[in-house]
């Protein structure tokens, strides 16, 4: 399914306990309270004051997506160190249905977003146009990212809701 990695790119260009969700014991716990400036359907997944990955804004248009048109995503941000690799795990849900629960390369990942390890410290600006298939089944998605480098330092953990309609 095309729709996994469109919706990755627009939560990664946009935290949770000290445990990352994909090590053993590790339980990734959403929150909306955190909203991801701009607009967008993302929100972290708890405080990202700590997080290596400082979100400045990230843009969507149009916003929500909308199947069989193009997403232009607009991001931008600052890494406060520099990330030579890392792990991210993705899991995509529809409605109470789990599509996609795995675990990925974070420098495979971050080459979908036209980006390359390693990620240097300092300001990140993305644009990124995704042709959205009109083949996406309507219903409620939600996407969760959560990102660690391989010291399990947290880079970012992100959430996206998004209703696709007829």
């Amino acid at each position: 399914m095309r729709l996994a990695p469109v919706l990755l790119s627009a939560v990664w260009a946009t935290s949770v306990a000290a445990t990352p969700s994909w090590m053993p014991g590790g339980q990734v716990k959403m929150s909306e309270d955190y909203k991801v400036p701009g607009d967008n359907p993302l929100d972290f997944c708890a405080d990202p004051s700590d997080d290596i990955l400082e979100i400045e804004k990230v843009d969507l248009s149009p916003n929500p997506p909308e199947a069989g048109k193009t997403l232009t995503i607009k991001a931008t941000g600052n890494f406060k160190e520099k990330v030579e690799s890392g792990k991210m795990h993705l899991q995509v849900k529809y409605g109470l249905i789990t599509l996609i629960n795995q675990d990925a390369d974070l420098c495979d990942t971050v080459a979908k977003a036209d980006l390359k390890c390693p990620l240097e410290k300092g300001e990140m600006t993305l644009t990124k146009d995704v042709d959205l298939p009109s083949q996406i089944p309507p219903g409620k998605y939600t996407v969760l990212a959560d990102v660690y480098n391989d010291d399990g330092d947290k880079i970012t953990c992100l959430t996206a809701h998004v209703e696709f309609h007829r």
